[in-house]
């Protein structure tokens, strides 16, 4: 059975899902406050995501695994090199991948383009009465969290990050897979394409290392389900917040960590 209207649907729906990631990025850079109030949102919450899951950092098995979910897949830093670089890379990767790995692919982009958008509503309603540069306190986050009213929204951002996670253990223990990402490392970049070839390999190497993900990413999203009830139950930033949060401490990702 032919694969090309498979592989045209999944080349619309990579494409569509681009477009996403771009229109949030734009909106982002051009929103006037937006910007900054976006940046101290994304710093607050990889210090709550760092803080949930700071076990996984005291187990040599799982670090480069957490490392990559809380550097690569969400962070407080600048994606768009990378997100430039999968639109460079559309047409030949819509050609050329196998139908498989468009799928997981697919996923991949549909994660970040659903977390953009959920970071930006937040942002909305935690900046509707705030002044821009205060501090976060846990309970404006989490008021602000449950004015968005988008529940279905965050179950799924969470259970794409269980789909993606068994995607990518599939894969990588797959030696001819593996080695095609490391070798195609200098090519990556002589075309301009370090930053997606090192979230690829990041993941790659974390996922192999790990030798079986099913605990990790069960641990994840359970502890992610937690929180979420526990934000929407109105409970004490003290039982999910990282320490300090409810005084408005902003916190970082290493000084969360080192005080685990």
């Amino acid at each position: 059975m032919s694969t090309r209207p498979e592989r045209k649907k999944l080349a619309q729906v990579i494409l569509e899902l681009m477009h996403r990631c771009r229109d949030s990025r734009a909106r982002i850079a051009v929103a006037g406050a937006l910007k900054p109030n976006h940046q101290q949102l994304a710093s607050w919450q990889s210090a709550r995501l760092a803080y949930t899951h700071r076990s996984f950092f005291a187990d040599p098995r799982y670090r480069p695994a957490v490392t990559f979910f809380l550097s690569d897949l969400y962070g407080d830093r600048d994606y768009t090199p990378r997100d430039e670089g999968m639109e460079r890379v559309y047409p030949l990767m819509t050609r050329m991948m196998p139908v498989r790995a468009m799928q997981s692919f697919a996923l991949g982009i549909e994660m970040h383009a659903l977390t953009q958008e959920l970071d930006i509503a937040l942002c909305r309603q935690l900046y509707a009465d705030k002044t821009p540069g205060e501090p976060i306190t846990a309970a404006e986050y989490a008021a602000a969290y449950r004015r968005c009213d988008n529940v279905a929204e965050r179950r799924y951002q969470i259970e794409l990050i269980g789909l993606i996670g068994r995607d990518l253990d599939n894969v990588v223990h797959r030696s001819l897979v593996y080695n095609t990402v490391l070798l195609s490392r200098k090519p990556a970049q002589l075309a301009g394409l370090t930053a997606l070839h090192q979230f690829i390999e990041h993941g790659f190497q974390a996922f192999r290392h790990m030798k079986g993900a099913d605990e990790f990413l069960d641990a994840i999203m359970a502890r992610e389900f937690a929180v979420m009830e526990a934000v929407l139950n109105d409970e004490p930033g003290a039982n999910w917040a990282h320490p300090g949060a409810d005084a408005g401490a902003a916190g970082s990702v290493a000084r969360v960590v080192g005080g685990a």
